[in-house]
């Protein structure tokens, strides 16, 4: 696994999106562009050729914040050092004209989303924010605070600018706490973050003031949590146990991504064996409380059992 924030020689990064907080459309967009790219065997990045303004209809800044966000959600892969990004598996299963779905339609992409956000080291605030803050509530400058003494206390590879903290932070609490208009702002100004319909994180009081929701999550599926799981487990360890700790509260772990509380951990567990086909099972022997799989799941075999999820929400929607 990568380094934590917490540890010495930790490689921040705090910057990428130019300030965007990720918008509707554009990991679909990144997603088509770089297919295609795929397709056509394009030598060079669709995000840094010079027809990449007019083909993204965007700003050259908010190219850069497209490219950012499609990486970070693994929707691309790849594209450093001058080779021209790839799909990637969360790509072609959700982003493609025939998968799963889309347009983000569905809840069950956010959270697949946020879980690649949560869990991944490099970002900085989100990491420490969901994986190592321990209260609940927050003020955007407490964030900075934190983040900046951090940084300070730990021998980070390089030193980073309480201005770019600043602006890190505000772009994370506006991905999932939308910014209230005024009269200032332009529509584009005011457009959220799909991430703010998990309700992960909510403003509080008159001030500014924010709140992180932990607790059972009704739109989370079953197959997504499954999927998350796996993909912690197979990160962390190679044994065929995991105990429930580790699930709850070890950082990049479902409960500190999806921010349950152990109840709601406990619950979804007590269910995993149905959702996995009997590959893991939930045991209590003993009052040892923790997870026991038969064989491993590869990545792009856990992938697969987000289907059960969708499969969900469209027999709801035709029901």
């Amino acid at each position: 696994m990568s380094l934590s924030p917490l540890e010495p020689n930790y490689k921040p990064q705090l910057s990428g999106h130019e300030t965007f907080p990720m918008r509707y459309g554009w990991l679909k967009k990144a997603y088509d562009a770089v297919a295609y790219a795929q397709q056509e065997a394009v030598e060079h990045s669709v995000f840094n050729h010079e027809g990449a303004i007019a083909h993204f209809g965007v700003g050259k800044n908010m190219v850069a914040a497209i490219r950012h966000w499609a990486t970070q959600c693994h929707v691309i892969t790849g594209g450093q050092k001058g080779t021209p990004p790839k799909v990637g598996l969360i790509g072609k299963k959700i982003f493609d004209d025939s998968g799963l779905d889309p347009f983000m339609e569905y809840p069950s992409t956010l959270w697949l989303l946020q879980w690649s956000l949560a869990t991944n080291p490099k970002l900085t605030t989100w990491y420490w924010v969901f994986n190592h803050y321990n209260t609940d509530h927050f003020e955007r400058d407490t964030l900075v605070q934190g983040l900046t003494r951090l940084s300070e206390e730990t021998p980070w590879s390089q030193q980073i600018s309480k201005a770019t903290i600043k602006r890190d932070v505000e772009c994370f609490v506006r991905t999932y706490a939308a910014k209230p208009a005024t009269g200032k702002q332009t529509h584009e100004d005011t457009l959220e973050s799909p991430l703010t319909e998990l309700s992960l994180i909510k403003a509080v009081g008159k001030k500014d003031g924010f709140r992180i929701i932990r607790g059972p999550k009704a739109t989370l599926g079953d197959g997504v949590f499954a999927y998350a799981v796996t993909n912690f487990w197979n990160k962390v360890t190679q044994a065929n146990t995991l105990s429930f700790e580790s699930l709850a509260h070890q950082p990049g772990s479902p409960g500190k991504a999806f921010q349950l509380d152990e109840e709601e951990l406990a619950d979804r567990l007590s269910r995993i064996e149905s959702t996995t086909g009997g590959v893991f099972r939930w045991s209590e022997t003993a009052g040892l409380k923790q997870l026991v799989r038969s064989r491993t799941f590869s990545n792009s075999e856990a992938l697969g059992l987000i289907d059960m999820d969708y499969q969900v929400e469209l027999e709801g929607q035709v029901a």
